[in-house]
């Protein structure tokens, strides 16, 4: 009898995937099946999502360390198979990600002030229906019985858990402090409560006399007779999904920050929550997820994007390529390339009047469903106070009006996913005037396709898309449910309910001849304002010149001596800076002759004179106060620094006077601000 012969190894771990995907539907079904769950089948079905997330990392870690060489006989298509692979497990572990999430979320929101809340929602919607122009008074009528609301949420806690007046909790999960003042401390520790803060975050000390804010979330109170029992029982149910998943085998980055993104969300959902239940915010608002992901580092930021990318070999450049005929970089034409205007943001819900908002704005980025697949650019909204609920955005930003308001953005992707599309976030920057606590929340969302499912580009028209509420890695959630139980059987009733949802509107613009050619010049996945795209490709161009036409040796790695390639990507992230390279540019490029502006070489030797002008002076200036998103005092402080500093340059034609005087302070000289290291700054390779 022949022996069976071995599975190769390609289609042992495809064999492996149809597995987890059959265990992964059979849990999202089961927890569809049962609807709400009680405490010791969400603690079943969440450790269930843990081992089976696990599973996946293992199969992902096998399938990344799989080579082509390892198969026995050829194998037809192998990449495209292995990357199939690969996506097929990432929106697995997204599916297995977004019910732990709604899992951890019942279990946190499960309380009985919740329960109250919902009463006093249902009682102010029966009094919304009846007249609609007290919306006003009831904002301030909450507003004013936060303190009342939340003492009385307190009084039932230690009502319902006579044993932990003494003050000692047990912690359910290990908490590692987040900022100055925070506590750290381990799974099962017993910790002695001093003050109990009504936004969620105790005092506590630990053994040692260690004093610092904890999240309540974590503990719960200490029996001494039952000890590590009740420990180990609570621990299941109430530990953070990041807590479990953070352990396992290696991942591939992306999806790793990802996760970490919604770990990290996950970790304020109790502030969010205690927000939620004050009637400070509606329900579907979530922390920001497209800004965890900012926060997690450089590689969702445009100025990473605007790096060159190395082939797999990592010996040449895959999207900088010198065109000798042309005497420039070579355009590269991409999958995706079009203009995306905002238009407007309809029926957001406001926030109550213990928030203070300080900043409106949309965060946008390409997405595929599972992950981000390019920078995440930000256009910030106007309002206007007699219409509080709607955003509007300045298309075509000229002048000195900030790029940060410009509602042009171009998009460029050369994905091939069938499912690439544009993720729209709305959110808002807060803070909290009872503790002055800041943060950014998310008031809905909507992803835009930008292929049908016969891969045809969806037309270039107007768009209007309703908001979901939640993170995008939730269903079925909206921003503000109380709009929908206002809804009655009527027709007529079910249209004004669509009006009263919260909804974005964008234009979808195609290209010209001449807009197409501009933008191939910038990197094959970039998202930015258009007011900054000639800026941009004096970046690109000049980074050619340097890397590939001046270059002594092509084989040579040494630190190039490059002032502009060193600080430029800076000022993507410093947008005010950008706005005075813009407008110092603007005005230099008007004295220039018609047959000057027709010279590749002499606008390039023009715009470095400019740039050495305008912007090296401020990104070193001391005195200008450091960046700061959403600080009204800061951003004043910096445009007036900067409007001043331009005045003076027209003055006296340049910015020589100004370094020389005695009165200008500025930051210590760094090599780093003459040298570019492009093995260091340039783009990783994901393939």
């Amino acid at each position: 009898m022949l022996a069976r012969r071995q599975r190769d190894p390609l289609q042992s771990l495809q064999r492996r995937s149809q597995e987890l995907k059959q265990q992964v539907d059979g849990l999202l079904f089961e927890s569809q099946l049962k609807g709400a769950l009680e405490a010791s089948k969400r603690r079943d079905m969440y450790q269930r999502c843990i081992q089976l997330k696990q599973a996946i990392d293992e199969n992902k870690n096998a399938l990344q360390k799989l080579k082509k060489a390892d198969e026995p006989a050829p194998v037809g298509n192998y990449y495209q198979k292995k990357e199939e692979e690969h996506n097929l497990l990432d929106k697995l572990t997204h599916q297995l990600q977004e019910l732990a999430v709604s899992i951890s979320r019942e279990n946190v929101t499960e309380t009985g002030a919740l329960t109250e809340r919902e009463e006093e929602e249902n009682s102010a919607e029966e009094d919304e229906e009846e007249d609609e122009d007290d919306e006003e008074e009831s904002e301030e009528s909450r507003g004013e019985d936060e303190e009342a609301e939340e003492e009385e949420e307190e009084k039932q806690e230690g009502e319902s858990h006579p044993e932990a007046t003494s003050g000692e909790y047990i912690a359910l999960g290990d908490f590692m402090a987040q900022q100055v003042g925070d506590l750290t401390f381990k799974k099962g520790e017993i910790l002695c409560i001093i003050k109990k803060n009504s936004d969620g975050w105790w005092m506590a000390k630990n053994a040692k006399g260690n004093k610092g804010l904890i999240p309540k979330t974590y503990l719960e109170p200490y029996n001494k007779e039952e000890g590590q029992e009740s420990s180990e029982e609570g621990s299941e149910e109430d530990t953070e999904v990041g807590d479990e998943t953070a352990e396992g085998a290696e991942a591939k980055p992306r999806a790793d920050s990802h996760w970490s993104a919604v770990r990290k969300a996950i970790s304020e959902i109790n502030t969010v929550d205690v927000l939620t239940a004050m009637g400070a915010i509606p329900a579907g608002f979530r922390p920001s997820t497209l800004f965890q992901l900012l926060e997690e580092g450089n590689q969702f930021r445009a100025s990473y994007f605007l790096q060159p990318e190395l082939t797999p070999s990592q010996l040449a450049f895959r999207d900088l390529i010198w065109d000798a005929k042309t005497g420039s970089i070579r355009s590269r034409p991409s999958r995706v390339s079009l203009i995306l205007t905002l238009w407007s943001c309809k029926v957001i819900p406001l926030p109550g009047v213990s928030i203070q908002v300080l900043s409106r704005h949309v965060r946008l980025c390409l997405f595929d469903g599972s992950e981000v697949l390019s920078n995440i650019h930000t256009v910030r909204a106007t309002w206007q106070p007699k219409k509080p609920q709607t955003w509007t955005f300045s298309p075509q930003v000229t002048g000195i009006l900030p790029c940060l308001l410009d509602g042009d953005c171009f998009i460029r992707s050369n994905s091939s996913s069938p499912d690439l599309g544009i993720l729209f976030e709305l959110g808002i920057s807060y803070i909290r005037n009872s503790t002055g606590e800041r943060g950014e929340l998310s008031c809905g969302w909507v992803f835009l396709k930008l292929f049908d499912a016969t891969g045809i580009p969806i037309p270039a028209k107007t768009y209007k898309l309703f908001l979901n509420g939640g993170t995008p890695y939730e269903k079925g959630v909206e921003v503000d449910p109380s709009v929908s139980r206002r809804a009655h059987g009527s027709v007529f009733h079910q249209l004004m309910t669509m009006r009263r949802q919260p909804q974005l509107l964008v234009k979808l613009r195609s290209l010209n001849r001449r807009s197409r050619n501009t933008l191939s010049l910038l990197p094959e996945t970039l998202i930015g304002s258009m007011c900054c795209v000639h800026l941009l490709i004096f970046y690109r161009q000049i980074l050619g010149d340097v890397l590939l036409k001046d270059r002594m040796s092509l084989n040579s790695a040494d630190l190039i001596s490059n002032p502009v390639l060193a600080t430029f990507p800076r000022l993507l992230e410093e947008s005010d800076i950008m706005d005075a390279l813009r407008s110092s540019w603007a005005e230099k490029e008007s004295t220039l002759k018609r047959s000057e502006k027709g010279d590749r070489e002499l606008l390039k030797a023009v715009f470095l004179l400019v740039y050495h002008d305008c912007v090296l002076p401020l990104l070193h200036s001391a005195l200008l106060p450091p960046s700061r998103w959403a600080e009204e005092e800061t951003e004043a402080a910096r445009w007036k620094g900067i409007a001043d500093f331009l005045k003076q340059n027209q003055e006296n034609e340049g910015a020589l006077q100004v370094l020389l005087s005695p009165e200008g302070v500025h930051e210590p000289f760094d090599i780093s601000e003459q040298t570019y290291d492009f093995l260091g700054e340039r783009r990783k390779n994901l393939a």
